[in-house]
């Protein structure tokens, strides 16, 4: 019998903070399909560092990053901005380094996007979950361009009972998000977002999926400040039949929507000498 792969969780920043069920179903997909998972101590992957041009600081971070998961056979992660990050430009931060770029050469050689890790490595076909829903699904940039990977969510999207996946017109074209990018260029991320959105509820369907869950917070956020009825989850939620928790930006259960706006809303701005109140423009100019 073969050995067992170990797989180093590569979690996310975003799942940790926002949307952990996210890291627990590619725990359960993983082991499902006969490998020993672990989430080694670790930190952000240093992509928001390298886009905005401090290489330095995200060395620094790529280092730990390097150390932390060596020792595994796979590092997975559900993501494939963060896998594109360690894959595609961890060999560039180190190039020409003679002690960092074989490790980070090693890492890269052995880093996937969860589906991705799914299908072309482990070679899983079919999957025992069931998701009563028409979907549609959203290709990060990440995914598509760094990494080439289009066919394995829907591979495995098409054994799921109930499922119909519609596809979304220009669907290669980008949400807008780019991490740091909606930060530095609201306005334009904004139209970005609003003509995928546009084409997203152009597809009829009830749920969006993606596989990059910094898309999926952009998209769905701009589809529920329009009132538009679609529901956003991460495909590892349904590939591995992990819905119990709301829709991504839902409010749980116990949670009334205005509790979860009132939680979601800042404290009031204090005002400034002279009695003149400090106002930010969070109007259409966000994504």
């Amino acid at each position: 019998m073969a050995a067992s792969k170990r797989v180093g969780l590569l979690v996310t920043c975003l799942v940790d903070l926002f949307r952990p069920s996210v890291g627990f179903a590619a725990a359960t997909l993983l082991e499902d399909a006969g490998c020993t998972v672990e989430v080694p101590s670790q930190t952000c992957c240093g992509q928001p560092a390298f886009n905005s041009g401090d290489r330095a600081t995200a060395r620094e971070i790529a280092e730990q990053v390097i150390a932390a998961f060596e020792p595994f056979d796979y590092v997975v992660a559900p993501s494939g901005s963060c896998a594109g990050q360690v894959r595609v430009h961890y060999p560039e931060l180190f190039a020409g380094d003679p002690a960092w770029q074989p490790r980070a050469d090693a890492l890269a050689a052995k880093t996937y996007e969860l589906t991705q890790f799914l299908v072309d490595v482990l070679e899983v076909k079919t999957l025992a979950a069931r998701c009563e829903a028409t979907t549609t699904f959203h290709d990060s940039c990440s995914c598509l361009r760094e990494l080439g990977v289009r066919t394995a969510p829907r591979a495995l999207l098409a054994s799921v009972d109930g499922l119909t996946l519609t596809e979304i017109a220009d669907g290669e074209a980008c949400c807008g998000f780019g991490g740091t990018f909606a930060i530095k260029y609201p306005a334009i991320s904004n139209a970005m977002v609003a003509k995928k959105a546009d084409a997203v509820s152009a597809t009829g369907a009830s749920l969006l999926l993606s596989a990059d869950l910094g898309c999926l917070m952009n998209i769905v956020g701009k589809l529920q400040r329009e009132g538009r009825p679609v529901a956003a989850r991460h495909v590892a939620e349904v590939l591995a039949g992990a819905l119990d928790q709301p829709p991504i930006g839902m409010p749980a259960a116990s949670e009334t929507p205005s509790d979860a706006k009132a939680d979601a809303e800042p404290p009031a701005e204090k005002p400034q000498a002279g009695g003149e109140r400090a106002d930010v423009n969070t109007a259409e100019a966000q994504p």
